[in-house]
């Protein structure tokens, strides 16, 4: 709910402050006082494209400011807060917005949500929660396909929003499940080739079933069997010195090391000193007999056809690195692919089986879906009859007795999340004539009442807290303009509700009414916008009625024609 607007430098208005509130504002003014500049100054504050032209002459730039009242924790204040913004509470739920617009004369615009600074497109985003705008030739409420489908919807109520919820579940698990079988399918000689390739490199891998590390072990064995000749002479002339009969005069290490300990061990007698000369000589006799015999144990495992054994070390060697290559450029990598290809055909080879069951899961999803959708398109059709004749039965009491209007509801062929249904709000104006789209079946005149009718209908069903009428009842008067009054006042009874009006029996029915006065110079000042109540609001009733304040007999009919309101609206 709008609580106030203050607008400066827009238009003919210098400064001006409306305080709003709650049920039904009225908005009057003699002809050129700037009421439409207060449409305008609300759609600034809900988004709508900035125009240089709208800042006041000699003014460096025009300025709106709105306060709200919100639900504290509603869409509306979790989109401020995602937008940086605040809002404070003022208890009961309730919190309080302040929303600006500056738009300066070269035409640059700047929007604040709730103190910070914010795009213009998060008023256009809040305005879809917050106002409905109706003016003569700005008629933007319902005139989508969505919107008259989502006000046809919201006047079904609680069983059809169960069941087009249980449909949107539905279908988006139809959907994924088909796209993921269309895929399948697209993809299927795509996937074969794929697992073919992965079948023959997991075979060859297997085939020749390599070892981690053994590329390393097989470099170590190859370095070795082709220095065989070199490795086996040096063992050998190490094993005859250390210990060998075949050295003629010369003694080995062996027999040297034996000589010297006897003749230490001689001598110790005489001499303790020289025991661990001894033993020591002993030790060194030990480890060279231990040296000897692994010297001997090392030839003779040496290969005698160590040829064939690199031949055949270095062609493993040789396939191992034909391997590496084509996997990775290791052998590790090689082993790694191995792992992961095993696991991929795994997959790719079950796509058979996933095919079948995805194709028998599918059509079991999209026989729900469609039965869901029937469902849905019944409910519909159903509402459409009662919304049509309700809307009618309003269009009759505001000049527009022989007009109606009919919502059809068609199928469009194809399935969308919101069901099988093209809805159309159409309007027969007159009998004999072709119903067509509220947008172009209407002028404007009488395309604001089919709005007017249109919310009052729905008013019980609309989340959407304010409505504003600009010039709602242009083209009417008399009796027909006190029924646009009375519904007006009746919408007001569940929302918000602005009019700018120049009858005074439309203006009759606000609990709240503003005038806009022009100063002899032209201009609107910070004193030209007065609430009114008593005699002032009688005198404007009588300039409306009779373009004459002061008049007895228009003052009498004033008074007269608000007794009626008030008692036409308890």
């Amino acid at each position: 709910m709008i609580e106030e607007i203050s607008i400066r430098d827009l238009g003919v208005i210098g400064e001006a402050r409306l305080p709003l509130g709650p049920g039904f504002t009225a908005l009057t003014g003699e002809t050129g006082a700037g009421k439409t500049m207060v449409v305008t100054a609300l759609g600034l504050l809900l988004g709508e494209r900035a125009d240089a032209a709208a800042v006041r002459s000699g003014s460096p730039q025009a300025l709106v400011e709105g306060q709200w009242e919100i639900d504290e924790d509603g869409a509306v204040a979790e989109r401020v807060r995602d937008a940086g913004g605040d809002v404070d509470p003022v208890g009961r739920g309730r919190a309080a917005l302040v929303l600006s617009r500056s738009v300066s004369s070269e035409g640059r615009s700047r929007a604040t949500v709730g103190g910070r600074s914010a795009p213009v497109g998060v008023l256009a985003e809040l305005a879809e929660h917050l106002v409905v705008v109706h003016g003569q030739s700005d008629q933007t409420r319902l005139r989508s396909a969505t919107a008259q489908r989502e006000a046809l919807d919201r006047f079904a109520g609680a069983e059809l929003a169960a069941v087009l919820g249980e449909y949107r579940e539905a279908f988006t698990r139809w959907q994924q499940e088909q796209g993921e079988l269309e895929l399948l399918v697209a993809e299927r000689d795509r996937r074969a080739r794929e697992a073919d390739e992965l079948r023959a490199d997991v075979e060859e891998i297997e085939r020749l079933a390599p070892r981690r590390g053994e590329d390393e072990e097989l470099a170590e064995r190859t370095e070795r069997l082709g220095n065989i000749e070199q490795l086996r002479v040096a063992a050998s002339q190490a094993h005859e010195l250390i210990s060998s009969q075949s050295l003629g005069d010369v003694q080995d290490v062996t027999a040297l090391l034996d000589a010297a300990r006897r003749a230490i061990e001689r001598v110790v007698p005489h001499d303790p000193a020289l025991a661990p000369v001894a033993e020591a000589l002993e030790s060194v006799s030990f480890a060279v007999a231990d040296v000897s015999s692994q010297l001997a144990e090392y030839l003779a495992g040496l290969d005698t056809d160590g040829s064939v054994e690199l031949e055949a070390a270095q062609e493993r060697r040789a396939a191992l690195a034909a391997l590496a290559r084509r996997h990775g450029g290791s052998l590790d990598a090689a082993l790694d692919f191995l792992d992961a290809a095993s696991g991929r055909l795994l997959e790719l080879d079950m796509d058979g089986e996933r095919i079948g069951r995805l194709t028998t899961s599918t059509e079991a999803g999209r026989a729900h879906a469609l039965e869901l959708a029937e469902r849905i398109s019944a409910l519909r059709r159903q509402a459409a009859q009662r919304l049509g004749h309700a809307v009618t039965e309003e269009l009759s009491a505001l000049a527009m007795p022989d007009a109606r209007v009919t919502v059809a509801v068609e199928d469009r062929g194809d399935h969308t999340m919101n069901g099988k249904d093209a809805v159309a709000i159409l309007l027969q104006p007159h009998p004999g004539a072709e119903p067509r789209p509220i947008a172009r079946g209407a002028s404007g005149g009488e395309l604001s009442r089919v709005m007017l009718a249109l919310e009052v209908v729905l008013a019980g069903t609309d989340p959407v807290p304010t409505f504003v009428f600009d010039e709602v009842d242009a083209g009417v008067g008399g009796a027909s303009a006190i029924e646009i009054g009375r519904r007006l006042a009746r919408l007001a009874r569940s929302a918000q509700v602005i009019v700018v009006t120049h009858l005074a029996q439309v203006a009759a029915f606000a609990t709240n009414h503003l005038t806009v006065v022009k100063d002899v110079d032209g201009s609107v000042t910070a004193s030209s916008v007065r609430q009114l109540s008593g005699d002032e609001r009688v005198a404007e009733m009588a300039r409306l009625l009779s373009g004459l304040p002061d008049s007895e007999s228009g003052l009498a009919h004033a008074r007269e024609l608000l007794d009626l309101a008030r008692a036409g609206s308890t």
